[in-house]
């Protein structure tokens, strides 16, 4: 069983935190990022400056947004989105996984899947 006030603490802070990303403000992620924090995703590097860098760089800097839906249990918080750029209108479909640790986010993990053309997902992405 979770602690509610944790997974709601939790929850608002990494969703205020994506809220900030997705209107540009890149540095919201020093706040964010434990300095040890770990990323899984294969290529992408851990330790927050190195990530911040990193994600600087990134296509997902300069993408659109766009949330679906958020799932928060204790010290892990799930965002589900779709990302589009001009490039790429369809986008990709993203879920992203954090766990958090004293108030900073301390590990991700995330799956990364391009939208299909509509006939070939008849229930949609989302």
């Amino acid at each position: 069983m979770n602690d509610s006030s944790t997974t709601t603490r939790n929850k608002h802070l990494v969703l205020d935190g994506f809220t900030r990303f997705a209107a540009g403000d890149i540095d919201v992620l020093r706040t964010l990022l434990h300095e040890d924090f770990v990323e899984h995703s294969p290529g992408n590097p851990s330790g927050r400056d190195a990530f911040v860098a990193y994600i600087a760089e990134a296509p997902v800097a300069r993408a659109r947004l766009d949330l679906k839906r958020v799932i928060a249990d204790d010290d892990h918080v799930v965002m589900h989105y779709l990302m589009t750029t001009d490039d790429d209108p369809r986008g990709v479909a993203v879920v992203d996984i954090w766990r958090l640790a004293g108030g900073q986010i301390v590990e991700h993990w995330d799956v990364v899947q391009p939208v299909p053309e509509a006939a070939q997902a008849p229930h949609g992405m989302f």
